[in-house]
């Protein structure tokens, strides 16, 4: 740790790394509570229809079953906001991998063989899993994820694109994509004297206990749940999955502690996904590349049980100045697991098509893509017609160009060549709103000089507990060695779920403004501190939730380098180059590490990532590791993260942006662009996989 008055913007190791890489770090399926027993899931092996029947008789007559949860027996829960929980309550299937039963027995082994000798009969129902851009029963939304408007209209966009000099009018394709955290949903559920406590691999801790003392019809104080360590998340633990919901239900029926870990097969149909998207952009331009019009239209996917509307044409709102536009949505209820957050969520599919139609724009009119983005720089936000707090997207383009060495770039596409080798270079840009939540924090100074801070944030895997260490060190003007972070428990200050890339932003400001709060009463103490140490607490509800007058966003530019092989179509990035504009940045060393994450996963989703449901079953094809391909280590480049200070006072007390997501947005259309510039043949639907790629 280092010892220097102010630590903010350091880069302090991780509190937490040594317990995680020798095991101390404890998560949710791995305590041991006396009494404890195994659950598994029954998944539905039909699309759509309902369970007719159900014969446990050979899963109860194995040793060490305790029983078998059906509709019939499970028990009732309330009516829930989130029908994704209504678990156990009927015997309809909306879905292929939907519950129906689960299996609990004294091990974890035989409760998966109880699960496997439930005979379940079903009456099928006709189920339809294909999104097409013309589908019948697509309808327009009134809103999308994040509260957006599902269409915003400026001027005459179709006129304009109409009569501009220089058009293009291209459509891509992202397919559906699965979060696969390390860690597995899982969770650890006890009831005792009317009291449920669960230990959850979730985000968001408060927001569990919030849904299931609703659920189970309990005050929230009689539910606890402890999220102290999380083994990833990227949106989909975001929200109380059916997992917890599973575990204390059957807790509650054997009245003994039970775990339940999902396994990585279910993840696909149980936990979200990113939703499918089909694009269409189309972009008018003057000869000197200034934009006229810009058209984003985007159709998607939910489920008949909730609607989930992936926000993927809202980035174009923020991005660039055009005389006229239209960003609009579509979206289609079909018989498909219910979408949900993916890092990201929206602007990452939105970006990949508008940032690859840029490009095609800016080879049509034979100009730089750098510059042309240059040229249409919006003074405002062209949405809402807000100034921005802060937007240093030109800075980050020219940074990571000189970075990058675009200057040597030869601009004509399908030239470098050695053997069967093409090499390309491409460029796109990113952009993830600034979205901040209310939170409390408390701080305690105790006599020996150490300051101790309360708040019910979550770490999955970011290094939260370190960074708000550093925020009340910089705070009380201590060194952060001075500091310890407790998080995790709902037994702490309520905080917002760590998503969206709020988290810090939003426990910072807690955690800042209650530090300062005791800064202030330690000067007008009089004596000494009393035993217990002195106390101090904040709530930033009314200021971290403010509506802001201004347009608050991140911006970013990622630079890749590709190779194609012309023989079997294989991709290889070479390298990736990212540089970013997020406010103040907290810890140099997480920073980064946020930042390549995310462009890791842009990789993936550039070249090996993509979902498919089986028409026959509606069934997720290649739903675990070995079918889903994330990159490996051998996949992936160099890779460098870099940052421009950026001083934005309109943010939150530490004048930080988020970062978690960011890094994503841009790189797959980087990497597109670069197989484009590599091979002269564009190629518009993902992933970039050897059967897609042919030159």
């Amino acid at each position: 740790m280092g010892a220097t008055p102010s630590a903010l913007g350091a880069s302090v190791e991780r509190r937490e790394g040594r317990a995680k890489v020798t095991g101390a770090a404890t998560y949710a399926t791995e305590y041991a509570p006396p009494g404890r027993v195994h659950a598994w899931p029954v998944p539905a092996t039909v699309a759509r229809g309902k369970v007719v029947s159900l014969d446990t008789s050979a899963a109860l007559a194995l040793p060490g079953v305790l029983a078998v949860l059906t509709p019939d027996s499970a028990g009732p829960l309330a009516d829930a906001d989130d029908p994704t929980l209504a678990v156990l309550q009927d015997s309809r299937v909306p879905h292929h991998g939907w519950p129906v039963a689960l299996a609990v027995a004294e091990t974890l082994e035989t409760a998966r063989a109880a699960a496997g000798a439930v005979r379940v009969q079903y009456a099928s129902e006709p189920h339809d899993i294909t999104l097409t851009p013309d589908h019948p029963e697509a309808y327009c939304p009134d809103e999308v994820n994040g509260g957006h408007p599902g269409e915003r209209r400026q001027g005459d966009p179709e006129g304009a694109f109409a009569d501009a000099a220089v058009r293009v009018d291209v459509s891509y394709a992202v397919p559906p994509l699965h979060n696969h955290p390390m860690e597995p949903h899982g969770a650890t559920a006890m009831w005792q004297d009317g009291v449920l406590t669960v230990f959850d691999s979730s985000q968001g801790g408060d927001t569990v206990r919030a849904v299931l003392a609703k659920l189970f019809s309990l005050p929230e104080e009689r539910v606890n749940v402890v999220c102290e360590h999380v083994g990833g998340g990227f949106g989909s633990k975001g929200t109380p999955r059916p997992h917890v919901v599973l575990a204390a239900l059957a807790a509650r029926h054997v009245d003994r502690p039970v775990q339940l870990s999902l396994p990585r097969r279910e993840l696909t149909e149980l936990v979200g996904h990113r939703a499918p998207t089909l694009h269409r952009v189309r972009l008018g331009a003057r000869p000197d590349g200034t934009l006229t019009s810009l058209i984003h239209e985007v159709t998607t996917h939910t489920s008949r049980i909730k609607e989930f509307v992936e926000q993927a044409a809202v980035p174009a709102r923020v991005m660039y100045a055009s005389g006229s536009s239209r960003t609009s949505h579509r979206v289609v209820a079909l018989d498909v697991p219910t979408p949900s957050w993916m890092r990201a969520p929206g602007e990452t599919p939105g970006m990949y098509a508008l940032e690859s139609a840029v490009d095609e724009l800016a080879c049509t009119l034979g100009m730089d893509p750098i510059d042309l983005r240059v040229c249409n720089e919006p003074p405002v936000e062209p949405d809402s017609g807000r100034a921005f707090s802060s937007r240093h997207l030109v800075e980050c383009l020219r940074e990571g160009a000189a970075r990058f060495g675009w200057e040597e770039r030869d601009p004509r596409p399908g030239v470098r060549r050695s053997g069967p080798w093409l090499t390309g270079t491409g460029v796109a840009a990113a952009t993830y709103p600034v979205l901040i939540s209310p939170s409390r924090a408390t701080v305690t100074a105790h006599p020996d000089g150490l300051y101790v801070v309360r708040i019910n944030a979550t770490d999955i895997g970011t290094g939260a507990r370190t960074v708000l260490a550093q925020v009340a060190a910089g705070a009380l003007g201590v060194g952060v060695e001075s500091v310890r972070t407790e998080i995790g428990s709902t037994g702490l200050p309520r905080a917002a779920l760590a998503g969206g890339s709020a988290g810090t932003a939003s426990w910072g400001w807690a955690v800042d403004e209650a530090c300062r709060s005791l800064v202030r009463q330690l000067a007008e103490l009089r004596g000494p501190l009393p035993p217990g140490g002195l106390t101090v607490s904040a709530d930033t509800e009314g200021t971290a939730d403010a509506e802001s007058p201004y347009a608050r966003h991140a911006f970013g530019a990622h630079f890749a380098e590709a190779a194609v092989d012309t023989d079997t179509g294989e991709v290889r990035v070479r390298r990736l180059l990212g540089v970013y504009a997020a406010g103040r940045i907290l810890n140099a060393r997480t920073a980064r590490s946020q930042f390549i994450g995310g462009m890791v996963m842009g990789l993936g989703m550039a070249l090996t990532e993509g979902g498919a449901v089986d028409p026959a079953s509606g069934a997720f094809i290649g739903s675990d590791l070995a079918g889903y391909h994330v990159p490996t280590h051998a996949d992936v480049p160099a890779i460098e993260a870099h940052w421009i200070d950026e001083e934005d006072p309109h943010l939150n007390p530490m004048g930080s942006k988020g970062i978690g997501e960011i890094g994503i947005v841009g790189t797959a259309a980087a990497i597109g662009n670069a197989v484009y510039h590599a091979t002269g043949v564009r190629f518009r639907e993902l992933p970039l996989t050897p059967d897609r790629v042919h030159v």
